[in-house]
């Protein structure tokens, strides 16, 4: 499913038009973007969280160059689904 599937599917089953849900749907995903970008985790209670992970520092080979690399500490966004979620994801 994509962003505009995403879109229409509200739109259909609100009655909204499609561009105010595009425009809430945008400013949602800011919103989660932003929060993610200050270390703040995302909580939506029944579906999931937004959770902001650290990887730890590490040594990696360039193969082509037959080098060690180090690979610094950093941080990924990673999605947590709530267990009600997965219950109804497993059926």
């Amino acid at each position: 499913m994509t962003k505009a599937d995403i879109v229409n599917e509200i739109a259909k089953s609100t009655g909204i038009d499609k561009a105010t849900v595009l425009t809430t749907l945008e400013a949602f995903m800011d919103a989660v973007k932003g929060s993610l970008s200050n270390d703040e985790n995302v909580y939506l209670r029944g579906f999931g969280s937004f959770i902001v992970k650290k990887r730890a520092q590490k040594t990696a080979r360039n193969i082509s160059k037959n080098t060690t690399i180090i690979i610094p500490e950093h941080n990924i966004p990673a999605f947590k689904p709530a267990k009600t979620f997965t219950l109804s994801v497993k059926k």
